[in-house]
């Protein structure tokens, strides 16, 4: 019965970890279309978050001498590189499709392990892989000559590429030494905030346009409100919470509910920001979604490979990293999601 009540409860959690995640994009998209620059809401969004984790920070201060690699990681890739690339893609080309150009990091991470480090993956997981691909081409409508913007499609397969570079680097750091999850997260934005202060140059954003209003579904919103939303509720909350249900839920279970991030993203921005998919993208993107689940499940569950710690799908505005990245057990979890 207690296994049972727990079970529900991490169900819960990752469903409220995937609505928070998937809100993200939607609230940051008005502020960047009312002239904020992309980079400033990116770092607004990860100082916030770092400000509000930094009792987390000080509980876990030992990982800074234990995982100074991984934390280094997590914050560079997982947290500034994801989202950069992310909240830049949505100013040009729809929320929506940037997400699902995000879950092609499971590809990805197959691809480095096949051709790169010439190690076997199942034919499953390669078919999720190919799967996933060709999903994409229909979200992207290929046979149109790519009618989005060719450079928000690339700074989104970036994002994806970002995550893909935090699964080697855990994957060079895994061991016995398990670092929690909740301290790697906290680290990482403290760290991502820093390394974002250098780029986006924070003394220089229009903190009138902040106290102003951005429009909403043809309402005027609070700038604050949207950006208070961004940081409390589609970071903190959803990172904390998505920790909290990868420890009560199997991978497989956990990865179906993150993949609702993709469709609660793409569902607000066609009500709330107007950005509607033809039904050939609506295909294509359950086609990327189902393939990225295949590509991180059909996985063997021994021996601690890349593959093996990707069991839930990575997303942008990303969601916490796996405790297998961390600790080097296979389990749910995705690092870095900014949607």
């Amino acid at each position: 019965m207690q296994r049972s009540r727990g079970r529900s409860a991490g169900l819960g959690l990752a469903l409220v970890s995937a609505l928070a995640f998937g809100g993200s994009g939607v609230a940051a998209k008005p502020l960047i279309e009312a002239g904020a620059d992309p980079l400033h809401v990116v770092w607004l969004r990860a100082a916030g978050a770092a400000l509000v984790l930094l009792p987390l920070a000080w509980r876990h201060r030992g990982l800074l001498r234990r995982r100074p690699a991984l934390l280094t990681g997590f914050g560079l890739l997982a947290v500034a590189g994801v989202q950069v690339c992310y909240f830049a893609a949505i100013s040009r080309i729809p929320v929506g499709v940037a997400l699902l150009v995000e879950y092609l990091a499971p590809a990805l991470v197959l691809g480095w392990v096949r051709f790169v480090q010439r190690r076997p993956v199942t034919r499953a997981a390669a078919l999720g892989a190919v799967l996933a691909v060709g999903g994409l081409a229909c979200v992207v409508e290929v046979w149109a000559g790519l009618g989005f913007d060719a450079l928000g499609l690339l700074l989104a397969l970036g994002a994806a590429c970002c995550q893909v570079g935090y699964f080697v680097l855990s994957d060079h750091g895994g061991g016995d030494d398990t670092a929690d999850p909740a301290g790697v997260i906290a680290y990482g934005f403290l760290i991502g905030a820093a390394a974002l202060t250098l780029l986006a140059r924070p003394w220089g954003i229009d903190w009138h346009l902040l106290a102003g209003r951005a429009e909403l579904a043809d309402a005027a919103v609070p700038a604050a409100l949207l950006l208070g939303w961004v940081v409390l509720v589609a970071t903190v909350l959803a990172y904390l919470t998505g920790v909290v249900a990868v420890r009560r839920l199997s991978p497989q279970v956990a990865g179906v509910v993150a993949c609702l991030e993709a469709v609660v993203a793409t569902v607000l921005a066609w009500v709330l920001l107007g950005e509607h998919l033809s039904a050939p993208q609506l295909l294509g993107g359950a086609a990327v979604l189902a393939g990225a689940l295949i590509a991180q499940s059909s996985v063997p569950r021994d021996g601690a490979g890349v593959v093996a710690r990707t069991a839930e799908p990575p997303s942008a505005a990303s969601a916490p990293p796996s405790p297998a990245a961390v600790s080097g057990r296979p389990a749910g979890g995705r690092p870095g999601a900014p949607g």
